[in-house]
């Protein structure tokens, strides 16, 4: 049987590279950390959505020029490209492997894409606690401050995406929630190898031997976690304690609305009575005022272009226009 590409499909911070470790575990399975690869090979037919310094929109002409003179048109273009990442995953996994696994964060911006690119694959969806996603993201990419003005495209338009892939997929999509994984590793283990028609390993003997050697994904989470913790669960509570916190999630859980959440696998009741019964307390109370005064500002000054076009002016470095 050929290769098979496996996509792992989650919001940040859902426990997506936990879950990698467990099921790379399965000797029919390889994997690297995050390959991105899929990302710029399918912008290349979006004429919005890429700034870059040979400029996005004149590519995305050309392309659209090459598409219309190919027999297949854009058809033809879109295998191609799907096996051109095949190969890529062929030669990366091992020999005897069923599978590769891609986990690639903002794969929510192709994942419609994806069943219809590889009809052979298969789609997992892992869904978090949003609250414990939104505590997660505070604690690692904001190091205690409220910084999820970094990853709003993830907690939007990710969420409307995801969920709408997940309801377009049917046969090819299996849903699991990391606290279901983490409560019940074994049902929920076997669920998953049943969904793959593998057959049953034990992946959680595997999962504190499991290395993923590469610059990307949770390493933090891999350091601090040998095995399987139900640790990580609660966490959340502490963190959404201050007043600005509480009001920001509460918007949140009512912008996701019920029917997203009933598809996640979450009640919008519960989640909001969790969020009412969690301790209060006014830490980082100062610091998320600014940071949520700062918020409308961080998607339109591109904070990110203009920090790496500072270093590359004191390094003596041309700087050009990304168009």
């Amino acid at each position: 049987m050929s290769l098979q590409p496996l996509f792992l499909l989650s919001l940040p911070r859902s426990g997506s590279t936990f879950t990698q470790r467990l099921l790379s575990a399965h000797p029919k399975i390889s994997t690297c950390p995050e390959p991105w690869l899929l990302l710029p090979l399918l912008y290349t037919l979006r004429e919005r959505g890429s700034y870059t310094e040979y400029g996005h929109y004149l590519m995305h002409a050309g392309v659209r020029d090459l598409c219309a003179a190919l027999a297949g048109g854009e058809a033809a273009y879109r295998k191609t490209l799907a096996r051109t990442a095949l190969d890529l995953y062929g030669q990366a996994a091992d020999a005897d492997a069923r599978y590769f696994l891609d986990k690639t964060p903002r794969y929510h911006l192709i994942a419609e894409e994806l069943p219809a690119l590889f009809p052979q694959g298969k789609l997992i969806f892992l869904w978090r606690n949003p609250l414990a996603m939104l505590a997660s993201i505070a604690e690692t990419f904001g190091r205690g401050r409220w910084v999820s003005y970094v990853l709003k495209i993830d907690l939007y338009q990710g969420a409307t995406a995801l969920v709408r892939a997940f309801q377009g997929a049917q046969e090819n999509a299996f849903g699991v929630r990391y606290e279901d994984l983490v409560r019940h590793p074994e049902a929920e283990l076997a669920r998953i190898l049943d969904y793959l028609e593998l057959e049953p390993v034990d992946l959680r003997a595997g999962f504190s031997a499991a290395r993923i050697d590469g610059r990307l994904g949770d390493r933090d989470g891999a350091a601090a976690y040998a095995d399987i913790s139900t640790e990580p669960l609660n966490k959340w509570r502490a963190v959404l304690g201050n007043p600005l916190r509480r009001a920001w999630c509460r918007r949140y859980l009512n912008w996701l609305g019920r029917e997203r959440l009933a598809v996640m696998g979450y009640d919008l009741d519960e989640l909001q009575a969790q969020l009412r019964a969690a301790p209060r307390s006014a830490r980082y109370l100062l610091s998320d005022l600014a940071h949520m005064s700062f918020s409308p500002f961080y998607p339109l000054i591109e904070a990110g272009i203009l920090r790496d076009k500072w270093r590359d002016f004191r390094a003596h470095r041309r700087t050009h226009a990304h168009r």
